[in-house]
């Protein structure tokens, strides 16, 4: 009986350490398949981690270079077959961390975005007709082509330069009757070319009334020395608020000019100014 005894205990001392060299293997397993796995991978192969494993609990201990390392070293550790549970005891490496930060790139500052050109109200634009305008041979609704005489500046800049076309029409056009009657001629700008691109713009209208009998509700002014010829004077809207003309010195008079025959007539080249209405806005970069 005593013989049976002595190999059953001798079994499951043998069995006993079977088992647990069996545990012992498999965890030293584990800790190598962590270790491998977290030296190969970018995030924590600078860790500088101790990994063990007792029955399939891991516990890791030591320094990371930040936060993401060590979430990635936990996740390797709990995804290894046969973890049964993690226990991180790692720390940032705070000198790490400030290295980290001292060699982040600063980040790019923004550009200032450009922005629109506004031409205000008010602003004076003084152009070359291109043709020949007169209360007897324009029709009301007739568009007529001009040029920019002057430039227009704004904050310093030159937002409509010189030589940018125009597009105007007449308003109203009424020719002077032999016996009664008045005649008439209105002006307005309706656009203006800049840079190839053509934008709608809003002026007051030029007008200028010849009355019956040859008197005139505009002043013909002239004179080389002047520094321009005015007739009526710069309108915003209103029966014989007048068409006002600029030329140069020496140039003589240019512009509007009431003939013989008492007609409102502005022969090609003429110099009239315009108010804009309302602001202009352009794009930047123009």
């Amino acid at each position: 009986m005593q013989k049976y005894v002595t190999l059953i205990v001798s079994l499951v001392l043998l069995l006993g350490i079977s088992v647990g060299c069996s545990k012992g293997n498999k965890d030293e397993q584990i800790q190598k398949d962590i270790q491998a796995k977290a030296a190969a991978d970018p995030e924590t192969r600078d860790a500088d981690v101790a990994v063990e494993s007792k029955d399939g609990k891991v516990t890791l201990s030591g320094k990371v270079k930040n936060r993401a390392a060590q979430q990635k070293l936990e996740q390797i550790a709990q995804e290894e077959p046969g973890t049964a549970g993690v226990d991180d005891q790692t720390s940032i490496d705070s000198e790490a961390r400030r290295e980290t930060r001292a060699s982040a790139p600063a980040p790019a500052m923004e550009k200032p975005k450009p922005q629109p050109v506004v031409v205000p109200a008010g602003t004076a634009l003084t152009v070359r007709v291109g043709q020949a305008l007169s209360s007897k041979d324009s029709q009301t609704g007739q568009t007529f082509l001009a040029t920019l005489a002057q430039p227009v500046s704004v904050g310093g800049s030159t937002a409509i330069p010189a030589g940018a076309t125009l597009s105007g029409t007449v308003v109203s056009a009424k020719a002077k009757g032999k016996i009664k009657g008045e005649g008439e001629l209105s002006l307005a700008l309706t656009s203006v070319t800049v840079k190839g691109n053509t934008y709608s713009i809003q002026t007051g209208t030029l007008d200028s009334t010849v009355k019956g009998k040859g008197k005139r509700t505009a002043v013909t002014t002239g004179g080389g020395a002047a520094g321009g010829a005015l007739i009526g004077g710069i309108a915003g809207g209103g029966k014989g608020a007048g068409i006002g003309a600029l030329v140069g010195a020496g140039a003589g008079l240019v512009g509007g000019a009431l003939t013989g025959n008492k007609q409102v007539e502005i022969p090609a080249e003429s110099a009239l100014t315009f108010q804009l209405s309302a602001p202009l806005t352009l794009p930047p970069g123009q």
